[in-house]
């Protein structure tokens, strides 16, 4: 009997020694190992790995692409507009070890540089460059979190300022300055027509000077013209060149 109780205790140490030392790591996970405290140079996995507890710590990490969303945030552009501006950041692990010993907690600390680099760059330049040079922001905040992050092993692939929030009264002023360009746009298209239609009638003035008969050919065409639309009654212009003949001196 005290055989069998033994077996069992050793049989169930076994088991429990089996699933402390055996692990299973996806093959997006990458297993980060301190033993008695010192980490070993490489991380494991994926697969199965050994981890020779209670000698043995693994921390897991993910090197899947995070996405975060950086939360609203109160800017002052460079011409004293207050707007707030959120953003979205793509970030891997690309070195486990140092995202496990070079920092903390790297997702918090990435997430608040994100925020910070967010208002320092934005405040550096003005609403219409923010609202029209939106790739050129995000490049630029790509380089610098990518910048200050390489040391904790993280990869920033890609920044998007998704929304810029801005104050009633300054969506008004951008309306009425939309419209004013609307309008100067049409003043512009109609001098533009004016000028053209002037360069024309100019060009039809010097033929008809040189040809009478194309003068009256056109009083005609007019004529024609005007009574088909069944007026009851036609002023027409009658040219003095078509009465020189009744009014000539006689022989």
């Amino acid at each position: 009997m005290e055989h069998l109780q033994v077996l069992f205790i050793l049989i169930a140490g076994g088991i429990f020694l089996l699933s402390q030392w055996v692990k299973v790591l996806k093959e997006y996970e990458r297993g980060v190992i301190f033993r008695l405290g010192r980490i070993l140079p490489q991380p494991k996995g994926p697969g199965i790995i050994l981890v020779l507890w209670p000698i043995d710590k693994i921390v897991r990490i993910s090197l899947r692409t995070i996405v975060h969303d950086v939360p609203p945030q109160d800017v002052i552009t460079k011409d004293n507009v207050s707007v707030k501006v959120n953003a979205v950041i793509y970030f891997r692990v690309v070195a486990p070890i140092k995202s496990v010993v070079e920092v903390e907690n790297y997702m918090y600390a990435t997430s608040q540089l994100a925020q910070t680099t967010l208002r320092s760059v934005l405040g550096q330049v003005e609403l219409d460059e923010l609202l029209s040079h939106r790739e050129k922001l995000n490049q630029q905040l790509q380089e610098i979190l990518d910048q200050h992050t390489d040391p904790w092993g993280i990869k920033i692939a890609m920044v998007e300022v998704k929304h810029v929030d801005l104050p009633p009264e300054m969506v008004r002023a951008i309306a009425r300055q939309a419209e004013a360009e609307r309008e100067k746009r049409g003043k512009i298209i109609h001098a533009e027509g004016e000028l053209e239609a002037s360069v024309k009638l100019s060009q039809a003035a010097k033929i008809v000077s040189s040809e009478p008969a194309t003068l009256q050919l056109r009083y005609l065409q007019t004529l024609t013209e005007i009574a088909t639309e069944k007026n009851s009654t036609i002023i027409f212009p009658l040219p003095i060149e078509l009465l020189r003949g009744f009014f000539a001196p006689k022989p």
